[in-house]
C-alpha cells in the first residue's frame, strides 16, 4: 500500500510536468526514440518512448515532452506535436531527429520547421552500403563535407564526394543524393550553434540513462511504469 501511495504521488507530479505550459520561443527541437519492452494484453511488445528536448532563445535546454507509441506511424507523431503546440510550443525553426517518415510528415504539417536528419544516424546508414574494411576510408571522405565553413562549400564538397564514391558503390551515391538537403540543413543556421544542431547527441545522454535503468527492469508491466521512470 505504501508503494502504491508513492507511485500515485509520483504520477501526479509527472503529469503536472508533462502538461505544463511552454512559454517563449523554442527555435531548436531534438526528438529521439528509445525502444523498450512492455506487457500488453498478455503479450510482450516493443514500444517507442519518444522524448522531445528544446532550447529556448535564452539558451536554456529542457525536456518538453514524452510519449509512448509506434514510432513510424504518422498519426502518432502528429498527435504528439499537436499536444506540444497546444501547450504553447512556438518559434521552432529546426527539428533534429532520425529519419522517421511519419515524423518528417508531421513536422511539415504541424510546425512548418526545417528538418535536420541526424548526422550520426545518416553515417551509419551510409556505411551499411560499403564493406566493413572500407568503412574508415569512406567515413573520412564524407566527414570532409562537415569541415567546410558554410552551406555552399559543404554542398559542393558533398556532391564531389558523392560522385567519387558512386563509381565503386552506386547505392552509397544514391543514398547521399537523397540525403543531401536533410543532412546539411543545419549549415544554414548560426555557426556558433552548429556543433549542437547536426545530430541528436544532446539527447543521447538522457536516452542512455533511460536504457541503463530499463535494463534493470527488463520488461515493464505497463506503459504507466515507463512514464514514471
Amino acid at each position: 500500500s505504501q508503494v502504491s501511495r508513492l507511485c500515485a504521488e509520483i504520477d501526479e507530479r509527472v503529469a503536472v510536468f508533462l502538461d505544463r505550459p511552454l512559454e517563449g520561443d523554442w527555435p531548436y527541437l531534438w526528438i529521439d526514440a528509445t525502444y523498450l519492452k512492455v506487457r500488453q494484453n498478455g503479450r510482450i511488445v516493443s514500444v517507442a518512448v519518444i522524448v522531445a528536448v528544446g532550447v529556448n532563445t535564452d539558451g536554456r535546454r529542457e525536456v518538453l515532452g514524452m510519449d509512448i507509441g509506434p514510432s513510424e506511424a504518422e498519426p502518432f507523431w502528429v498527435a504528439f506535436l499537436r499536444k506540444l503546440a497546444r501547450r504553447g510550443l512556438r518559434g521552432v525553426k529546426l527539428v533534429i531527429s532520425d529519419a522517421h517518415e511519419g515524423l518528417k510528415a508531421a513536422i511539415a504539417k504541424i510546425l512548418s520547421a526545417t528538418w535536420q536528419r541526424c548526422r550520426v544516424h545518416f553515417m551509419r546508414n551510409a556505411l551499411a552500403h560499403v564493406p566493413k574494411g572500407q568503412n574508415t576510408m569512406v567515413a573520412a571522405a564524407i566527414r570532409q563535407v562537415f569541415l567546410q565553413p558554410d552551406h555552399a562549400a559543404a554542398t559542393q564538397t558533398w556532391r564531389h564526394v558523392a560522385d567519387q564514391l558512386r563509381a565503386r558503390w552506386p547505392k552509397l551515391g544514391a543514398c547521399m543524393d537523397n540525403a543531401e538537403h536533410d543532412v546539411l540543413a543545419y549549415m544554414t543556421f548560426p555557426e556558433q550553434h552548429r556543433t549542437k544542431l547536426h545530430s541528436t547527441n544532446p539527447l543521447e545522454r538522457l536516452n542512455k540513462e533511460v536504457k541503463r535503468r530499463a535494463d534493470v527492469v527488463g520488461i515493464f508491466p505497463n506503459e504507466d511504469s515507463i512514464t514514471r521512470l
